[in-house]
């Protein structure tokens, strides 16, 4: 990469990809970001996506500020890393009134972030770039207002969320998420799956649509602590002599883990002391009640929210770590799942399909099928030389393919592609009006016909 004001040309590839490479435009030097969730708010995905990206571009020369939600005791405004290259984190205010549903509370939430960044003066940056549908309204008005040009990762889409749209509220998130790509200059995507969902349910133009994937830090899934510690861990959890598959996620239907515990039975005949683990936030009173019918509730444990520093250690000591989505986009559990060194099983749907390798880097399952789910644990369980295998061609890969420092490169090279329009767009003369026209002027209630 260029250094700071050298010159950088992007090139995009055949298929959509960005790739970077020497010579032409100078990178952005600032970029505003808007991102409904960043750490300590954590709601899905996008904080930790919003968070390491933003640190990955500010190491790469750009500095960024990143507009967000209120959160309560984290501090108005964050400078994270030092000089001119850091990322500045602008919390918005905490709402005044409280909103009667979740399409009003993502109103607020978007007059909150246009507060906040205009709270800062003038503008001075070179692209805004806002994080799915929930800055929308937000990310369009400081488009048209400040003639910046506006980037728009699409984390997921509402259609794909909910198998289809099917309640007002699913069709109104629906519109404001083809809003959003409309005023964007470029679309992004977390992969190809994830690029033709875009084009088919939002309609967005194909070369509108960039792919550029989310990245890891293979780093924060490292275990801290000893091994005494982890034994400790490992304890609260489950019996010395019990095997764990765990599953990391929201509980929600669209991540599968009722195929989980449908698959739980099958396991067990072979593997009667497998203890399932389900780490994640929702309620799980239907999940534990499924349990029961199926005579597997002894089995199972219900963790609920874990914190982050918790999750390395969970993945450490699992033995498989399953991933039934119905939906995934991308499938960042996977990664973090490699990354600290657990075999992963997962579903063969989206995301999945492009970030792990069927029997090189993990075992794809068939999405919805609690039978074949079965089936790749109990393989992941039956063969260690296969999961020695499948643990280190993952880690391999995670830090290969999706290290933030690659991913940063890549968003530059859709930056720069923008910013080069931009320019070539700004240089170009009016269009020249051929041939004579009449224009009518209107002087004093009397009408003059003026020819040009």
């Amino acid at each position: 990469m260029a250094a700071h004001g050298e010159a950088v040309v992007f090139i995009v590839h055949a298929h959509g990809e960005a790739g970077l490479t020497e010579a032409g435009v100078g990178q952005p030097r600032r970029v505003l970001m808007l991102s409904w969730e960043f750490p300590p708010r954590i709601v899905g995905g996008i904080a930790r996506h919003v968070d390491e990206l933003s640190r990955a571009l500010a190491e790469a020369g750009t500095a960024v500020d990143v507009v967000t939600a209120h959160h309560p005791g984290a501090p108005e405004t964050e400078i994270i890393g030092t000089g001119p290259s850091r990322v500045r984190v602008l919390r918005a205010g905490d709402p005044p009134i409280h909103p009667l549903d979740f399409a009003t509370e993502i109103h607020h939430l978007n007059f909150a972030l246009l507060e906040r960044a205009l709270e800062e003066g003038e503008l001075r940056y070179d692209l805004i770039h806002a994080h799915d549908w929930l800055v929308a309204f937000a990310a369009r008005t400081l488009k048209h207002g400040s003639k910046l040009p506006l980037i728009a990762t699409m984390h997921a889409t509402e259609e794909g969320r909910q198998g289809g749209l099917y309640a007002p509220l699913q069709q109104y998130i629906h519109s404001v998420e083809w809003l959003l790509t409309y005023e964007a200059w470029r679309v992004i995507c977390c992969t190809r799956a994830m690029r033709a969902e875009v084009q088919r349910s939002l309609r967005t133009p194909p070369d509108k649509v960039r792919v550029v994937p989310n990245g890891i830090d293979p780093r924060r899934l490292q275990v801290c602590g000893t091994d005494e510690e982890l034994a400790a861990f490992r304890r609260r959890w489950a019996a010395p002599e019990e095997r764990i598959v765990v599953f990391v996620g929201r509980l929600v239907p669209e991540k599968g883990v009722d195929i989980l515990v449908e698959a739980a039975p099958e396991v067990l005949k072979e593997h009667p002391r497998t203890r399932f683990i389900v780490a994640g936030a929702g309620d799980h009173a239907q999940l534990a009640e499924r349990a029961t019918i199926r005579g597997v509730r002894d089995r199972v444990t219900f963790t609920g929210f874990l914190p982050e520093e918790d999750l390395p250690k969970l993945y450490a000591v699992a033995e498989v770590a399953a991933f039934p989505s119905r939906y995934e986009p991308f499938g960042i559990v996977a990664l973090e799942a490699m990354a600290a060194g657990a075999p992963v099983v997962t579903s063969d749907i989206g995301g999945f399909r492009e970030v792990v390798r069927h029997m090189e880097t993990g075992i794809h399952t068939w999405a919805g099928n609690p039978g074949s789910l079965a089936w790749g644990i109990k393989l992941a369980l039956a063969s260690p030389e296969l999961a020695m295998g499948l643990q280190e061609a993952g880690r391999r890969e995670v830090e290969v393919r999706y290290g933030w420092e690659r991913i940063a490169q890549q968003t530059l090279a859709v930056y720069q592609e923008v910013l080069v329009q931009k320019e070539e767009a700004a240089m170009k003369p009016p269009p020249r009006q051929e041939g004579p026209t009449l224009h009518p002027r209107y002087l004093a209630g009397e009408t003059e016909v003026g020819r040009s």
